[in-house]
């Protein structure tokens, strides 16, 4: 039961880290008005590469 619902979190995970890779552009114009975009969208792909590979080791190193 608990591995179950650390899958499921851990697949949660993912999923936030692949919207923050793809939707990263839309993302910062709606937090930040102008400026420099272009690093604030660099550094949410970055963090939403290094959530999904978390994820997925999570995931990988739970099966059995």
């Amino acid at each position: 039961m608990l591995e179950t619902v650390i899958k499921f979190v851990a697949a949660l995970i993912v999923l936030i880290g692949v919207i923050l890779i793809y939707d990263a552009r839309i993302i910062t114009n709606k937090i930040f008005g102008f400026g420099d975009q272009n690093e604030a969208t660099g550094g949410l792909k970055i963090l939403g590469g290094i959530l999904s590979i978390i994820g997925l080791l999570i995931i990988f190193f739970l099966e059995k």
